[in-house]
């Protein structure tokens, strides 16, 4: 899931029709901004209390360049959030960021990775904060002001009516060697845990729908999830995810990561009434049901907040979805 280190369109708009690339009888559509080739540049400072250090956030959209510490909101029609965050809590300003854009031949793609964000505030506090760099559709509401519950300033998925056969995307993959994972959550010691991490990909289809409180419900209606655990030998062109639809969990293929999120563990988003509130997902919806939102991730990291491997690295590009 995304992590918000710092601190510690609807269907028809959301794909690029004039795009498609048609192949026997399935349609790739690709999502806007899918072949990342261009990037909102962030320039500012932080707070002279923990270095005064410049820093550089990147976003997924139009080509522009923002000076100055400010809030950040989706442009130009780009469905795409990412984990890096700017942050502002008890008036010390702090960015974070794992998400960057990288050459690709005549292009760029997005590359992810894990790694340590360090604050330092006049020898005063000295912490480590491991982030693993995500990019999901969505938003992220800035600046982040506390640290408490990371995703109720996420608002994970966005409207959509369709059915789509699978995720489809080009990956590279880097595993450093022998590495196993680290918890660092800038509190407390770190600590070194056996086995390395794995970068994570999903497609998520929901049906949702809001009570007369303002809560927000789901049942799942397609899920397509796969975890990355191996260095390729470069690039890997048009590697697909299928969706299934319906309760997956008798079907081949599945595996319990590919199950319905946890309550606890609850994506957000805003009900009628504006206000962020978790979407709890109650349970498997009928095979053939219309779905209302997707989501969709991509992430240096699959474990809970603040464990992670250093230097996991996924580069992806070309997302978008296939119609049969």
């Amino acid at each position: 899931m995304p992590r918000i280190a710092a601190v510690a369109l609807l269907s028809g708009a959301l794909l690029v029709p004039g795009s498609m690339v048609t192949a026997r009888a399935d349609t790739f559509e690709p999502f806007k901004y899918g072949n990342f080739d261009q990037w909102v540049t962030r320039n500012f400072k932080e707070s002279a209390i923990i270095g005064g250090n410049e820093k550089t956030l990147y976003e997924i959209g139009p080509t522009a360049t923002i000076n100055g510490a400010k809030a950040y909101a989706n442009r130009g029609g780009s469905p795409w959030a990412t984990s890096n965050v700017y942050a502002r809590v008890h008036g010390v300003t702090k960015g974070s960021n794992a998400v960057f854009p990288d050459a690709r031949g005549a292009g760029k793609c997005a590359k992810l990775t894990t790694m340590m964000e360090h604050c330092k505030a006049l020898g005063i506090i000295n912490i480590d904060v491991l982030v693993a760099g995500s990019i999901f559709l969505g938003r992220l509401f800035e600046p982040v002001t506390s640290t408490s519950n990371p995703y109720a300033k996420m608002e994970m998925g966005i409207p959509f009516t369709r059915r789509p056969k699978a995720l489809r995307f080009d990956y590279r993959l880097e595993m450093p060697a022998n590495a196993d994972r680290i918890y660092s959550s800038g509190f407390g010691k770190k600590k070194t845990i056996k086995g390395h991490d794995s970068a994570e990909v999903y497609i998520i289809l929901q049906r949702r729908w809001e009570d007369e409180n303002g809560n927000l419900y789901a049942k799942r209606v397609g899920t397509g999830r796969e975890r990355f655990s191996r260095t390729t030998n470069g690039w890997v062109n048009g590697h697909t995810i299928p969706v299934m639809y319906g309760d997956i969990t008798g079907k081949p293929g599945y595996k319990s990561y590919m199950g319905l999120i946890p309550e606890d563990k609850s994506y957000y988003a805003r009900n009628s009434k504006g206000k962020m509130v978790p979407v709890k997902e109650v349970g498997w919806d009928d095979a053939d049901a219309t779905p209302t939102h997707i989501l969709v991730m991509a992430s240096a990291g699959s474990g809970t907040a603040y464990i992670g491997t250093l230097g996991l690295t996924l580069w992806v590009d070309n997302m978008g979805l296939v119609f049969a």
